[in-house]
């Protein structure tokens, strides 16, 4: 009971955490896609220092640990004359760290659209990039959604790193508490639970969203 009641006072200071570990996500999904589609929109275009920039892009962000990247925007930056402040650090390395993953999401569904639909596109008097927006890119996002939302729910769990660079968000509010009441496992367990539940409701609405584009391809 008396680890309820610490869990249940200390709610406040979570729920404060947990809105904004939101607000990180929200930001970073929109504009992680953004960036994703801007990837993989060069990776496809046949020019080939397009195509060589973003695989750069891609290979240097997948390739090295989401903390080491923190670490860099956050702490590196200023030695170059760039100093951000700690929520756009945190913003900006996830933003930059999804739109990868998303970028070869939306690469692989793009390639997966067969050719001949571009050829009709094209026949039809559309350029490339009509072609894009209106045949080819609302195929490819039914197709990345499973994929992307993959990717979107890991980025919840991902802000949780942003407690390194002093954002208090979920995490860092709960170590906050800890440092006063030195109980850690009841709420690192809430902390758990409340990143648990975003994670299941980002799960509910990528559902969703695929039920709804699987009717329209029925349609």
């Amino acid at each position: 009971m008396e680890r309820f009641n610490l869990v249940f006072n200390s709610g406040p200071v979570l729920l404060m955490g947990t809105l904004l570990t939101i607000k990180f996500a929200v930001a970073a999904m929109v504009f992680g896609l953004v960036v994703g589609v801007c990837a993989a929109v060069m990776r496809i275009s046949g020019n080939r220092v397009l195509d060589r920039v973003a695989q750069a892009y891609v290979s240097v962000m997948r390739g090295t640990p989401l903390l080491v990247q923190m670490f860099v925007v956050y702490y590196g930056l200023p030695d170059v004359g760039i100093s951000l402040s700690p929520t756009t650090a945190g913003i900006l390395t996830l933003t930059l760290n999804a739109g990868a993953y998303l970028s070869e999401s939306m690469r692989g569904a793009i390639l997966g659209i067969p050719r001949g639909q571009w050829s009709a596109s094209h026949s039809l008097g559309l350029s490339y990039f009509q072609t894009l927006r209106h045949v080819i890119g609302p195929q490819a996002l039914r197709l990345a959604v499973p994929s992307m939302g993959n990717t979107l729910i890991s980025l919840i769990k991902d802000t949780s790193l942003v407690s390194v660079i002093t954002v208090t968000e979920l995490l860092r509010s709960a170590q906050e508490v800890i440092a006063t009441t030195f109980q850690p496992l009841p709420l690192y367990l809430a902390a758990a639970a409340l990143y648990w539940v975003l994670s299941s409701l980002l799960s509910v609405v990528q559902h969703r969203l695929e039920g709804h584009f699987a009717l329209r391809a029925r349609h």
